[in-house]
């Protein structure tokens, strides 16, 4: 078991990612983030869909090239990495689940072959015995049985879809893990299930997690640190107990107003913040802050120059111009 340590296992410098969609138009999907992620460690990111979350959880793993920007995993930087051999070397370190358990899962193939086709890749010398053995030791590990690697994805509910996801992740024992949006199509019921099972697999293989969610109060239970997204920019980013104690960020203070209470007499006395107008299409920014359009804390500074990004607290990171 490996605990969370304060050594850097990933560090993002001015991260992004852009999309030409035609008509001279560029999409700004990720536009220049800086962050780093400790060993052991799980990371949450939120902000509202269209923000820019799996856009970055996807170019961190390589699924997406960055536009711009340095990806540094462990001593290697990820620009750097050209031959197949590094290449293949590198996914089998950091692997990711994804949001949808059903259109994630080949339906034509079984629960077996769909665990053993990372292993196949990465490690070509095991024998087949050896693979399936693997793919049942994963499959107990994730809640299910020998029983399960023989049926289809369709045999299962959304939740047993989810596990077979994880077990698919954990095959090649990668250490680190983009979990982009994991509970999203599960019941409620099921999700503190997902989230408790993430949390004992970190605990057993020392595992570090970029956690992707727009849920805050589930973010809460799962992360060290959130950082909080708008179209394309962090805005926040603090320990998990100091944001929901003190949020600094205008927009953090709106997301974090929106949990309900389980308290019924607080629920009622307490100041709900409703953010005004539409997010701004992420082809037409506006100027300055990106978030000024909707801020009620907004100043004529908040049009004309975008708040840098920068530490006001020891470990808290924020880009709002009311702390500059």
């Amino acid at each position: 078991m490996i605990t969370k340590t304060d050594e850097v296992l990933m560090e993002v410098k001015d991260l992004k990612k852009h999309f030409n969609i035609g008509k001279n138009k560029v999409l700004r999907a990720v536009d220049g983030i800086s962050f780093t992620i400790n060993k052991g460690e799980t990371l949450g990111l939120v902000g509202e869909s269209g923000c820019g979350k799996s856009t970055v959880g996807r170019t961190l793993t390589q699924l997406y090239t960055p536009t711009d920007g340095e990806v540094i995993f462990g001593e290697d930087n990820v620009k750097d990495i050209q031959s197949k051999e590094d290449q293949k070397r590198f996914k089998q370190r950091m692997q990711m689940i994804f949001q949808d358990p059903y259109s994630s899962l080949n339906p034509r193939m079984t629960v077996q072959e769909i665990i053993s086709e990372g292993l196949l890749i990465h490690r070509p010398n095991m024998s087949k015995q050896e693979r399936d053995a693997r793919v049942v030791e994963l499959l107990e590990l994730v809640g299910l049985n020998q029983k399960h690697a023989h049926r289809y994805p369709h045999e299962f509910s959304g939740g047993q879809r989810q596990r077979v996801g994880i077990a698919r992740a954990l095959a090649v024992d990668p250490q680190f893990i983009v979990a982009d949006e994991p509970i999203a199509a599960l019941d409620v019921s099921i999700q503190a299930q997902i989230v408790n099972l993430l949390k004992q697999l970190q605990e057993e293989k020392g595992l570090t997690y970029l956690f992707i969610a727009h849920d805050l109060s589930m973010v809460k239970h799962i992360s060290d640190r959130i950082a909080v997204m708008y179209l394309g920019k962090m805005v926040e980013l603090a320990e998990s107990e100091a944001l929901y104690e003190k949020p600094l960020h205008p927009y953090t203070e709106a997301l974090l107003s929106a949990i309900p209470l389980p308290d019924p007499k607080l629920e009622r006395t307490r100041e709900r913040i409703i953010l005004k107008g539409d997010v701004p299409s992420p082809t037409d920014l506006p100027t300055g802050c990106r978030f000024r359009t909707r801020c009620p804390k907004a100043m004529d500074i908040c049009a004309k120059v975008e708040p840098k990004w920068q530490e006001v607290e020891p470990g808290r990171m924020v880009a709002c111009h009311l702390y500059e």
